[in-house]
């Protein structure tokens, strides 16, 4: 799922592209995108776009007359944009938004349509689908402390809580932890000043250097190559591989749709976090820490 480098690198290449122009037309391909029924797309249709912004993992984009309109990527989403009328739309393409200087295609792989698209009008509808996360980049220690703290949740869980932080994911989740050292299942509530310092420090520099990494390796190019798994990641999509830092095989831990990826000595002391699955399964047998893992590797 984009998250707010991905996000953050979509509004900048969009904003040149169709800010102060106006939409032409607006094609919904896929009848399961369109979340709202008024206001409707004829509403919008004509009208000049005035703003960009994003709205935790939304985009939002501003139009005359108050009107938004607002996508939530979802796992799968992408945006494509295209500088003439495409002639072919491919199985993919959920809507079509036609400006003057182009098209910007909404596009979803796989058979499961999450993507959606909502049209509404002021800062009440807007506000309706904010989960009014703390925005991490302008916050100082003071409010991150305050809000993460405020119920006493696992880290991992805290940080992708959108009522809690805006904008952080899974992946980005991983890397902020892996920078903190911390324990992706600490317990918000028994950090240490020291630790949640340390996680407020990381959150900032993780989302800005990842910010700043993607637009400087796209360039002027519209993002073509939105992923959630990059090979330059220190856990993220890593595991087995060696961390970059200690050379310890990275760990995860899968759940639901998800996985955590870690590192044992740089994060957890050297203890192998129990993954659901596979320690029901091993029971006794399960390594404890990564020396008995990597001894039990050794006889292999």
């Amino acid at each position: 799922m984009p998250e707010l480098p991905d996000i953050e690198h979509y509004l900048a290449a969009l904003d040149p592209r169709i800010r102060g122009n106006r939409l032409l037309r607006l094609t919904i391909q896929n009848p399961f995108l369109l979340r709202t029924v008024e206001p409707s797309t004829d509403d919008v249709v004509n009208l000049r776009v005035v703003d960009l912004r994003r709205i935790g993992k939304r985009i939002a984009i501003g139009l005359e007359n108050e009107f938004w309109l607002v996508v939530h990527l979802m796992i799968a989403g992408r945006f494509e944009w295209a500088p003439k009328p495409r002639k072919k739309i491919s199985r993919k393409t959920l809507a079509v938004f036609g400006f003057d200087t182009g098209d910007l295609i909404l596009t979803e792989a796989g058979s499961k349509k999450r993507a959606s698209l909502h049209i509404v009008q002021g800062s009440a509808g807007l506000a309706v689908l904010d989960p009014n996360g703390l925005e991490t980049l302008e916050a100082s220690l003071a409010a991150f402390s305050e809000r993460l703290t405020l119920r006493n949740h696992t880290l991992k869980r805290a940080l992708t809580d959108p009522r809690l932080f805006s904008g952080i994911g899974n992946a980005y989740s991983d890397e902020i932890l892996h920078h903190a050292k911390l324990s992706p299942i600490a317990q918000t509530q028994k950090l240490n000043a020291d630790e949640i310092r340390a996680l407020h420090d990381s959150v900032q520099t993780v989302l800005l250097e990842w910010s700043q990494r993607l637009r400087e390796q796209c360039g002027d190019e519209f993002p073509s190559k939105v992923t959630a798994f990059r090979p330059e990641m220190a856990v993220h999509g890593r595991f087995g591989e060696p961390c970059r830092e200690c050379g310890t095989e990275i760990q995860r831990i899968r759940y639901v749709q998800n996985e955590l990826n870690y590192c044992p000595r740089c994060q957890t002391g050297g203890r192998v976090l129990a993954d659901r699955a596979l320690s029901r399964l091993l029971k006794k047998d399960w390594p404890k820490t990564i020396d008995e893992l990597e001894a039990a590797k050794s006889k292999i």
